[in-house]
């Protein structure tokens, strides 16, 4: 089992579910990169479950950093981050722990893993363990400030209630600071209420989220197998929920012709820009200057209160189940401060790929 992101600067994660820890490390960072505790507390927030419709496993996300930061700042060498796990039910598997949950990991995972795959709340394969990438990105997030780099998302959609896309960056950004529900329209109501029906009938629903990251340098990213559009999918996927990315018009580009579409280059301030961004600000997999605008689809959370047909893993017979314990009718609300903190650190890999080891410590990326 492999859990390694990046090239230059790598996130490990580790842990369960339901295992006393899980946590992260990071490997790659320059020294010096101021480590804001506060911040961290406060995107492990945005994950937490708060809202209707959401997970009754509420988690503290107590972390400690044990090594790689001294006096508020990165050292230089490795940075780990540890994640208490302390409301855990573990008995809520036990009676279906020989059963395939359906659209859960447990079938490939007991294939693959020989039977020895930790089961509960889905062991490695929990969404929980996403509080460990939320934990490492918000510090590159941080980072990421000093060169006025942006990671914004929203909520574009769920089920058929959408919100508009992103339009003036700076304003969007401070309608997003303000709502803990992250809308840019006044739809974060409806949202609620579709999910709210959702829940009740004990089913789940998913969503659109889109991301777009502001003031990236031009040239970030290479052509063919490490494009930036590769390395953020890559990433991207490796959110158990995400099943589909895309990048600018993306699917769209189906109802239009290169007429309509092409992004046509022109001069702004003295600087080259595209008059259009139907690509999200990526040529040839590299950066062009333009905003990077991408959508992710996000699954129904698979784990409903409603019977379903599924396999004894022990005895291979068809049985059925009905999923007890705590989940989340919705993650999508959730899952959105995952992409942004998984976003923001393939971004400083290409950074620092580009740039070289002690890229934080620049003044300015050229």
């Amino acid at each position: 089992m492999r859990n390694v992101l990046g090239d230059n600067l790598t996130l490990t994660i580790f842990g369960e579910s339901h295992g006393s820890k899980i946590g992260a490390v990071i490997d790659g960072l320059s020294a010096g990169v101021r480590v804001d505790e506060e911040f961290i507390k406060e995107c492990l927030s945005l994950r937490r479950p708060s809202s209707i419709g959401e997970t009754k496993r509420v988690e503290s996300d107590s972390f400690e950093i044990v090594s790689g930061v001294f006096n508020g700042y990165s050292t230089g060498s490795s940075i780990c981050i540890l994640i208490d796990n302390t409301n855990i039910k573990s008995k809520d598997y036990d009676a279906i722990k020989d059963l395939a949950r359906p659209s859960h990991a447990d079938y490939v995972a007991n294939v693959k893993y020989n039977g020895f795959a930790d089961y509960r709340g889905g062991g490695h394969f929990s969404g929980r363990i996403t509080a460990a990438i939320v934990a490492a990105g918000a510090i590159i997030l941080k980072a990421l400030e000093k060169f006025d780099i942006k990671v914004l998302s929203h909520i574009k959609q769920i089920g058929d209630v959408k919100d508009r896309d992103f339009n003036d960056f700076i304003e969007d950004e401070k309608i997003l600071s303000a709502n803990k529900f992250p809308t840019l329209d006044n739809v974060a109501s409806l949202m609620q209420e579709k999910i709210e029906a959702v829940a009740k009938d004990n089913d789940s629903i998913g969503g659109i989220i889109q991301t777009a990251i502001v003031n990236l340098p031009v040239g970030l990213g290479e052509p063919m197998f490490s494009s930036l559009e590769s390395k953020l999918s890559s990433a991207l996927f490796s959110i158990g929920a995400v099943k589909g990315v895309e990048f600018g018009r993306g699917f769209d580009y189906v109802n239009y012709l290169g007429s309509q579409v092409n992004d046509e280059f022109a001069i702004k301030d003295n600087k080259v820009i595209t008059k259009t961004n139907n690509n999200g600000g990526i040529n040839g997999g590299i950066s062009n200057g333009m905003p990077v605008v991408f959508n992710c689809v996000i699954k129904p959370t698979p784990s409903i209160g409603k019977v379903q047909q599924t396999i004894n893993m022990k005895s291979l017979q068809e049985e059925t189940i009905l999923v007890s314990g705590r989940h989340d009718p919705c993650i999508v609300r959730r899952a959105n401060i995952v992409i942004k903190a998984i976003s923001a650190f393939v971004i400083a890999d290409a950074i620092i790929s580009q740039y070289g080891a002690n890229a934080f410590n620049k003044e300015k990326l050229d």
